[in-house]
């Protein structure tokens, strides 16, 4: 696999905390054994809430711990407002 190539990641409709297991595992799944970007594709999230937060919160640091950089794409106002609010902006800068 080219580790230049990052890794997208599509998360989309209702979030909730229940749905971390289950991303955690398909982004576990598709990180090589060397470092990669991923991008979350997150355009289909609808009227995205703290939950969703919470589990892009803990795909950030599912990809830290395998040495990779989370980013956001996609990302609506809404959920550029709350993850300013809880100090990860810096998740959706483009």
């Amino acid at each position: 696999m080219d580790v230049t190539k990052p890794i997208v990641l599509v998360v989309a409709g209702h979030l909730t905390p229940a749905d971390v297991p289950r991303l955690h595992e398909e982004l576990s799944a598709a990180l090589p054994a060397t470092a990669a970007d991923v991008i979350c594709d997150v355009a289909g999230l609808v009227r995205p809430t703290l939950a969703a937060v919470e589990v892009l919160a803990r795909l950030r640091l599912t990809a830290r711990r395998r040495g990779c950089r989370l980013r956001l794409r996609g990302a609506g106002r809404e959920l550029r407002t709350l993850l300013d609010l809880v100090g990860l902006s810096d998740l959706a800068r483009d």
